[in-house]
């Protein structure tokens, strides 16, 4: 992830880290960015975004007043990637992207497209599609693990404009989960509450196949 990150143009002075636990992440520096999740699709799961999705209205948010840079994914074996995307140019991530990188290309000609018209433009990005293929050819496998293990999905959770945003290209749009106060971050309880941790309680069938990376400082 960290290879893919700075390929596209994210600064070298933030970088993932491994969530050992939930409770207690003392190696990961404060505040985190952003957390990649690596969910398993259950039964029970699949059944919420379903209904979730359905009872929500079409998505069509574009232009600066959006809240966060939705990408509705329509490239295969790519995930991964589309969730490092959703985690490093929402929310305060956004800072770290060195200018007149391939990141901020995409940044500055997503916001004002249509949902359609940003999912095309990602699809034939250059930059992006060489990016991710120099980084699955030198074996960093984690960039496209969501569809190249069946059945996980990668989920961003970002904090932008005081709110927690669930973020998955295969979803309806992004999703709001709460407020956070100033000093909560995507690490805090409540954002673990409102975010990973309401996927995981819906769990069943013995799947323990999650796994979360925190993007902040080095």
């Amino acid at each position: 992830m960290n290879q893919l990150a700075q390929k596209l143009g994210l600064s070298p002075h933030v970088q993932f880290h491994d969530v050992y636990t939930l409770d207690s992440n003392p190696h990961i520096p404060r505040p985190a960015l952003a957390l990649l999740a690596i969910i398993p699709l259950t039964r029970a799961w699949s059944l919420t975004r379903t209904a979730e999705d359905t009872n929500n209205p079409t998505y069509a948010g574009c232009g600066p007043d959006e809240p966060v840079i939705w990408f509705k994914q329509t490239i295969g074996n790519a995930c991964g990637s589309i969730g490092l995307l959703h985690s490093v140019i929402n929310g305060p991530a956004a800072e770290f992207i060195i200018p007149g990188s391939k990141l901020d290309d995409i940044r500055h000609r997503a916001i004002p497209l249509s949902v359609a018209e940003r999912a095309d433009m990602l699809y034939h990005h250059g930059g992006f599609e060489a990016a991710h293929r120099a980084v699955e050819e030198v074996g960093d496998t984690r960039a496209s693990e969501g569809d190249g293990h069946a059945g996980l999905h990668f989920v961003a959770f970002v904090k932008a404009r005081g709110r927690l945003w669930e973020l998955e290209g295969a979803r309806g749009g992004p999703l709001d989960r709460g407020g956070l106060g100033e000093d909560e971050d995507v690490l805090s309880s409540r954002a673990l509450e409102l975010g990973i941790k309401r996927v995981m309680g819906g769990g069943e069938e013995g799947d323990l196949r999650f796994s979360c990376l925190a993007l902040a400082a080095v």
